[in-house]
């Protein structure tokens, strides 16, 4: 049966041959001369034709180093000392991570050696190691498209499952709680509390997602009351961004509400409570308590100088900063801290993890807050703001933020999923 489907084929190919042979012929000669025979485009990938030679793509795994790859694809020693010694400022070798794809672009001849070494250092940029001729290391980048989107919500539980529930990249989420960690306490969102943003989302090849980039402008409405969020230039030489509200106010304060993202206040400032630890006795608790699962990342909530970094008795391990002459601030029961006695430290940089070191009987951050050498509630502190927008400035900055707060206000929020009740084909179906 096989051989008979194989004339069949031979003939029925034999007779479109015939067809066009003739469907050419019957075409004028003039026309004929004017068809142009169309050469397959040339599709490039990391600047290379893939086409001119053997591609080998991995990811890096535990126990790889750059010299071993390059000697099992035939790259001689000094090749790898040049870009190893070299080219340590565009490439360091030493810290290509596992997990991590690369390309190796091999020669089609019987050697097969390695020409092209392409290392992934993030969806969007990577480096390239030339190996042939003159040696050399560069760095580039995809090609990205910016889409602008816009996102609402109204929160139930909380911003991370309002936004999640949409499909939202946890990014947005976190660039949010950024944008507003000096005026709401994001563990106290109320049910019905509403939000509206505009930002951009990265895509490789107009359909890889690749993150999204900082909030441009927001809207939220915790409360009842309205707070307005704008990204403005406002040192234009030192490409500062900072936001700010409709009337120009920064939102931003000397110190954050809380040294964790999202975190749940446990136990407030009190100079009576009864501390089940030590006995249900009355003791002074004269710090902030925020539960967060252990490693949960702990921020300096305003910039200063580590004086201590260390572990003592019931404070387990710590770190406490000077922030200036008036203000220090502590951290305690870290899993593990990430700076040193001497260093600066940035308002938002992490400085250890959440633990359950020293006395405690669940993993959280005690928050210890000192105003002229005295601990004090930071929740009750009238904390000062940081400056306005210059009076300069503020012209062009209400130009540039009037058509974007009536984007804002024009954005409707998602309707909420109607919930009907029961009726009798529910219940039937209930029966099968």
């Amino acid at each position: 049966m096989q051989k008979y489907w194989g004339i069949i084929f031979i003939l029925a190919l034999s007779f479109s041959c015939k067809e066009e042979e003739k469907a050419i012929a019957n075409i004028p000669s003039a026309e004929i001369t004017s068809i142009e025979i169309l050469e397959k485009p040339i599709v490039k990938h990391f600047g290379f034709n893939l086409e001119e030679f053997e591609v080998e793509l991995d990811t890096v795994k535990s126990g790889d180093s750059f010299g071993e790859l390059m000697l099992e694809n035939k790259v001689d020693y000094p090749k790898i000392a040049k870009i190893t010694q070299e080219y340590r400022d565009t490439f360091d070798v030493r810290k290509i991570r596992v997990g991590q794809p690369y390309l190796i672009l091999k020669s089609k001849d019987t050697t097969q050696g390695a020409q092209v070494f392409i290392y992934e250092n993030d969806a969007i940029n990577y480096t390239v190691v030339d190996l042939r001729d003159n040696v050399r290391a560069y760095k580039e980048r995809k090609q990205v498209r910016y889409k602008e989107k816009e996102l609402s919500g109204v929160i139930e539980t909380s911003l991370s499952d309002a936004l999640l529930q949409q499909g939202i990249d946890y990014m947005v989420t976190h660039n949010l709680a950024n944008v507003y960690a000096w005026t709401i306490d994001f563990s106290r969102l109320q049910k019905g509390d509403r939000f509206k943003v505009v930002y951009k989302e990265k895509f490789i090849n107009d359909s890889i997602y690749a993150g999204s980039e900082p909030i441009e402008s927001a809207y939220f409405e915790h409360n009842g009351k309205p707070l307005y969020a704008f990204a403005y230039e406002n040192d234009s030489l030192k490409n500062i961004v900072d936001y700010y509200d409709e009337e120009a106010n920064n939102l931003r304060r000397t110190f954050l509400r809380m040294p964790v993202e999202f975190g749940r206040l446990s136990s407030r400032y009190n100079l009576k409570r009864r501390i089940r630890y030590y006995g249900n006795r009355i003791r002074p608790h004269k710090g902030t308590d925020y539960a967060a699962p252990v490693g949960t990342p702990i921020m300096a909530t305003a910039d200063g100088t580590v004086t201590e970094s260390t572990r003592k008795g019931g404070n387990g391990k710590y770190v406490k900063i000077r922030h200036n002459g008036t203000y220090s601030t502590q951290y305690l029961h870290m899993k593990k801290q990430k700076v040193k006695r001497g260093e600066y430290v940035r308002q938002g940089d992490v400085i250890g993890w959440v633990g359950m070191t020293g006395n405690t009987s669940g993993p959280h951050v005690c928050y210890r807050f000192w105003r002229n050498g005295r601990q004090v509630d930071p929740l009750k502190e009238d904390l000062p703001k940081a400056e306005p927008l210059a009076e300069t400035l503020q012209p062009d900055y209400f130009t540039y933020i009037t058509p974007i707060k009536d984007q804002l206000d024009c954005m409707e929020y998602p309707e909420k999923p109607i919930e009907k009740e029961a009726g009798a084909e529910d219940l039937a179906s209930l029966d099968k």
